[in-house]
């Protein structure tokens, strides 16, 4: 799938999802998406000294790696071949309702005990042409971890180069703590795209205070889209992830409970984090309707100043423009500067009362000084 259709699909997934199975279908029904990428299956498998990184033409082949190596990462890219995914299914002896909640890729982050494997369902973050999220499906067993993924490309290349440069503690380890670490890396990518979301309030909050128009609400309403998308994501995986420190799972090893302890906090983090930028983005919105409505009051504010001046002076000229016999004023000739001195004095008149109760100031208005 090329670039530009992975960000066409990620952008109509933002905010909801449409189930490929129809209503009343059997339970564990599989329902693949005909435009999705086709399944890749890429396998690492290791031990403290050997190492097996490879690409798999045949879900058959993978059998004799879950034989020979101890710990065994199977990850699939693309979920368009339903042959396939049954045939991996096979394999790893997957329940039914399993694949078909990895075919349906609508799940919000959840743990499920099996019979065979643990099943853990999270998000990972894309930030192209807006934010949005992709199901990523891990499948715990005995010494193997199967991963899921709606396309091609993901956060893991760290995981994998650890694996690669035979990092002690990874190597030396089972399948859960590769579980955590891909957990956990996937928990990590989320702190980058918020802190961009973070920049962009900063420069809304600028923009709102000095120069509020309509693009300012078009952004805050995009940075509150991508808060809403974050949102949903990230707090089911709290939850997630206390289940599976607290479910006495036999596929999580409990050695592997205290990192997961620290996902969990750095889940907590992400959510405080969150919800304070939800808090900014809607006081932004806030400051914005405000500056409008102050920038209104000082339109309207000047225009009633220049009403109440002009309304004794189109008095004035009113009454010394009818056309009656007996105005002496008109026959004499200091009237016509008298009557504009009159109404000169007045009008200034006038600025001065209002100057003199603070309605209005002819001196620019300073800024107060800023850290």
């Amino acid at each position: 799938m090329s670039d530009q259709s992975r960000r066409r699909v990620h952008r109509s997934l933002r905010h909801h999802f449409r189930r490929k199975t129809k209503p009343g279908d059997r339970p564990g029904t599989i329902v693949v998406d005909p435009e999705a990428p086709k399944p890749q299956i890429t396998v690492i498998a290791y031990t403290e000294t050997d190492l097996v990184d490879c690409r798999v033409e045949q879900p058959s082949e993978l059998a004799a790696l879950l034989e020979k190596w101890p710990v065994v990462w199977v990850n699939v890219d693309g979920l368009g071949d339903a042959d396939t995914l049954n045939r991996i299914a096979e394999i790893f002896k997957l329940h039914r309702l399993t694949l078909e909640d990895v075919c349906n890729v609508h799940q919000r982050p959840k743990i499920e005990p099996y019979e065979e494997h643990a099943f853990v369902v999270v998000r990972m973050p894309h930030n192209t042409e807006g934010i949005s999220t992709e199901q990523v499906s891990l499948l715990i067993g005995r010494n193997y971890v199967l991963t899921f993924q709606e396309f091609e490309g993901d956060v893991f290349d760290m995981v994998r180069q650890r694996i690669r440069e035979g990092r002690p503690v990874m190597r030396k380890s089972g399948p859960s703590y590769l579980a955590y670490a891909l957990i956990d890396t996937l928990i990590d990518s989320y702190f980058p795209i918020l802190e961009q979301i973070g920049d962009r309030i900063e420069t809304l909050e600028a923009a709102v205070l000095d120069n509020p128009d309509e693009s300012v609400v078009s952004e805050i309403h995009a940075v509150k889209s991508d808060l809403l998308v974050l949102r949903r994501a990230v707090w089911p995986m709290r939850e997630m992830i206390s289940g599976m420190t607290r479910d006495q799972s036999p596929y999580i090893e409990q050695s592997t409970h205290v990192y997961l302890r620290d996902c969990y906090d750095h889940t907590v983090q992400l959510i405080d984090t969150l919800d304070t930028f939800r808090e900014l983005a809607g006081g932004l919105l806030d400051i914005y309707l405000s500056s409008v409505s102050n920038r209104m009051n000082e339109v309207m504010k000047v225009l009633t100043i220049f009403a109440a001046i002009f309304i004794p002076l189109t008095f004035m000229a009113g009454v010394y423009g009818m056309n009656f016999e007996n105005m002496p004023e008109l026959k004499m000739p200091w009237a016509y500067p008298a009557l504009l001195l009159s109404m000169a004095v007045v009008g200034f008149g006038m600025l001065a009362f209002f100057a003199s109760r603070g309605w209005v100031s002819f001196g620019s208005r300073k800024r107060p000084p800023t850290d």
